[in-house]
C-alpha cells in the first residue's frame, strides 16, 4: 500500500482545485496536509483573500490556466454549469496527462462532458452528499464530509489509477465511496435533493409575510433549503430537469394522496396515513 489512503501515492501528489466555495474550500482544508502540493483558482477576490489568510494552498490565484499547469489531479468544484465550461477549457491549458475529477451535484452532462477530452486526461465524475445552507470558504470545514457517501460515476475510459484516487479522496475526507452509473445518480438525487429543494422553495412561496412571528423551528428545519444559493441550484436544475420533473409528479401525487384523506374526513384512514410516513422517516433515519 502506497500512502496513507489505499493504493494511490496521495502524498507525491500535486493537485488543483478550480473553485474555493464551501465545497472546494473543504477539500482544500481537509487535504491540504496530505498531499505534496495545493493549487487554488478562485474568480472571488474575498474567497483568494481568506485562502492567504488561511495558508491553504501553494498557489492561490484568479487564473485557472495557472493552477493547473503543474498539477497531475485537477478537482473541478464549480457550479455545475462553469465545471462544464472548464472542461472546455482544459485541453488549452495544459498537454501533460492529469486526473479530472469534478464534485457538480449533477453527473450526466458533466459525464459526458469529461468523455470528449483528449486521451491525455483520465476522467471520474464525483459528488459528494455534503452541504450547508451557508455557502462559500468563510463556512468551509474540514470534516464536513465525515460520514457522509461520496459518490462516483467513472466513465469507460476512467482507468484504475483515477477509481484509486477516488478511492482515495473519499478516505482522506472521511467519507465514503459510492459507485453508479451519471443517470442513475441524476435520479436518484432529483427525489432527496433537488425536489426537496423546490418544496421547501414553494414553502416559503405559499406562506403569507405576516406569520414571520410563529415561525418556529419546524417550519425553518423544513425550509431551510429555500436558503440555497440561487446560482448553484439554477444550474443544478437545469442539468437534470427529467429528473427532477419525474420526483415532482411523485410529489404531486403524494400531495393528492393527503388531500384527499384529509377531504373524507375518514380519522382512520388518516391515521393509518400518518403512520406510514412515519414508518418511512424511522426505517431511513432510526
Amino acid at each position: 500500500m502506497e500512502g496513507d489512503f489505499g493504493d494511490f501515492p496521495l502524498r507525491e501528489t500535486r493537485i488543483a482545485i478550480l473553485g474555493t466555495g464551501l465545497i472546494g474550500g473543504s477539500l482544500a482544508l481537509a487535504l491540504r496536509e496530505h498531499v505534496r502540493a495545493l493549487y487554488l483558482a478562485d474568480p472571488d477576490p474575498e474567497a483568494r483573500a481568506l485562502a492567504h489568510t488561511w495558508n491553504l494552498g501553494d498557489l492561490v490565484t484568479p487564473h485557472p490556466e495557472d493552477a493547473v499547469r503543474h498539477a497531475q489531479v485537477i478537482l473541478l468544484a464549480a457550479p455545475v454549469r462553469a465545471i462544464l465550461d472548464l472542461l472546455q477549457r482544459l485541453p488549452q491549458w495544459i498537454a501533460h496527462p492529469a486526473i479530472v475529477v469534478d464534485v457538480g451535484s449533477t453527473k450526466t452532462a458533466i459525464c459526458q462532458a469529461m468523455a470528449a477530452l483528449p486521451p491525455r486526461f483520465d476522467p471520474i465524475g464525483g459528488h459528494p452528499l455534503a452541504g450547508k445552507t451557508e455557502a462559500g470558504l468563510a463556512h468551509a470545514d474540514p470534516h464536513l464530509f465525515r460520514e457522509r457517501p461520496f459518490i462516483f460515476t467513472p466513465l469507460p475510459r476512467t482507468s484504475p489509477r483515477a477509481r484509486a484516487f477516488a478511492q482515495a479522496l473519499a478516505y482522506v475526507v472521511g467519507a465514503f465511496p459510492l459507485w453508479m452509473e451519471p443517470e442513475a445518480h441524476d435520479r436518484l438525487v432529483a427525489y432527496t435533493s433537488h425536489m426537496p429543494y423546490l418544496l421547501s422553495a414553494a414553502l416559503a412561496l405559499a406562506v403569507p409575510p405576516e406569520t414571520r412571528d410563529v415561525m418556529g423551528p419546524g417550519f425553518a428545519s423544513t425550509v431551510r433549503l429555500a436558503g440555497s444559493s440561487p446560482r448553484m441550484m439554477l444550474d443544478i436544475l437545469m442539468t437534470n430537469l427529467d429528473a427532477v420533473l419525474e420526483a415532482l409528479d411523485a410529489l404531486q401525487d403524494a400531495l393528492w394522496e393527503v388531500r384527499r384523506t384529509l377531504e373524507k374526513e375518514r380519522e382512520k384512514d388518516l391515521q393509518r396515513l400518518l403512520q406510514n410516513v412515519a414508518q418511512r422517516y424511522w426505517a431511513w433515519f432510526r
